[in-house]
């Protein structure tokens, strides 16, 4: 179980804290406002009233020691912005945060934050789903409407040395294999890189490799079918 801090309590930030605790994860939830952290303190872990650009007191509350923190400040550019530099310099690993604008998305990225959310795009539910879905063996989970989604998983162990012809992905488990996302060593200017390379709609006869990223796409049940298949490897 991973432990997240929610920071910023409007609607998308006690969306997002609201459905974390509901699915079972641990959440520290803080905001200045003193109304509405005593509106979400029985929903979560842990709320705490408090200014999240006073480093000495977001080191009080133990933020160095979350695995995930959820900036929702968007409106208070400048304040979003300290609070993510603040998360940043204690080494939290994923920072996640609202936008209000492609360029102040550009901005958080620019100093650190892992991903940007527009409001406008995500809500709060989809975005704290999306984070729990996400694991070392399910890089990504976007959730779509009409109960479908996309994820992006690492070839379970099972698949591996086998060609989609015979794995029948699709028969078997009910999702499409869209793309298989594969790294490899290149050398650039005498440097040996890690590049990406996407293989669309691959063929039947390409044999899945130890490290290969298979890209899903199917109805939501199907592919927490997949999910599991990947846990029990």
């Amino acid at each position: 179980m991973k432990q997240y801090a929610v920071i910023g309590l409007g609607r998308f930030g006690s969306s997002v804290a609201r459905t974390l605790a509901e699915k079972g994860q641990q959440v520290i939830a803080i905001d200045k406002n003193e109304d509405l952290v005593h509106d979400i303190m029985d929903n979560v872990t842990k709320a705490v009233c408090l200014d999240a650009t006073d480093e000495k007191a977001a080191r009080s509350v133990g933020l160095q020691n979350v695995d995930v923190a959820i900036c929702g400040i968007g409106t208070d550019v400048e304040s979003s912005i300290l609070i993510t530099l603040l998360l940043k310099d204690l080494g939290v690993p994923a920072i996640i945060c609202k936008g209000e604008s492609p360029a102040h998305k550009k901005v958080l990225e620019k100093i650190g934050a892992t991903k940007v959310i527009l409001p406008e795009k995500d809500t709060g539910r989809r975005i704290a789903e999306t984070l729990i879905s996400v694991s070392e063996t399910v890089l990504d989970h976007i959730g779509l409407s009409g109960g479908a989604s996309i994820i992006e998983i690492l070839a379970p162990r099972e698949f591996v040395g086998q060609s989609l012809r015979e794995l029948d992905i699709r028969a078997k488990y009910g999702v499409n294999v869209i793309a298989i996302k594969k790294k490899t060593r290149v050398v650039r200017n005498g440097e040996e890189q890690e590049e990406e390379k996407i293989n669309v709609t691959p063929q039947a006869d390409y044999v899945v490799a130890k490290e290969d990223i298979l890209v899903a796409f199917g109805e939501n049940e199907k592919i927490e079918l997949l999910k599991k298949i990947q846990s029990e490897t």
